[in-house]
């Protein structure tokens, strides 16, 4: 498999619990990318967690794995026409989720989740692992 994808919450969370080998993924020679949301997301998860000071430093490792992309005005461009379409089609999506789509769109990534709720973006290739 090749490939650039942006890796959403869910599926970076896969990770960090080893019920996904993305190193296994890679022998494909695919590139993986995180988004400060994505980030955030799982920062969040370490503060709430039983063991913070652990789940942070996996974060950080994970982080230092695939590298992490800003979100900026082109980022937010790209937001503001999917929550537009989305809108308009009646289709909301979590907000969050609309800036992660807006990353992968403004770096033409594939997003890899497993949320289904992201076939309502146009134009953004998903694939689910």
């Amino acid at each position: 498999m090749n490939g650039r994808y942006l890796l959403d919450t869910n599926i970076a969370i896969a990770i960090l619990e080893k019920d996904l080998d993305l190193e296994k993924r890679r022998g494909g020679e695919i590139e993986a990318f995180l988004n400060t949301i994505v980030v955030g997301e799982l920062f969040f998860g370490a503060e709430k967690s039983r063991r913070i000071e652990e789940n942070v430093a996996r974060v950080r490792a994970l982080t230092l794995t695939c590298p992490v992309l800003p979100c900026d005005l082109e980022t937010a461009r790209h937001y503001g026409a999917i929550k537009q379409l989305l809108s308009r089609k009646g289709r909301p999506i979590p907000e969050n989720d609309i800036w992660i789509a807006a990353s992968a769109r403004q770096h033409r990534l594939t997003l890899v989740t497993k949320d289904g709720h992201f076939g309502d973006v146009e134009a953004l290739p998903i694939e689910h692992w």
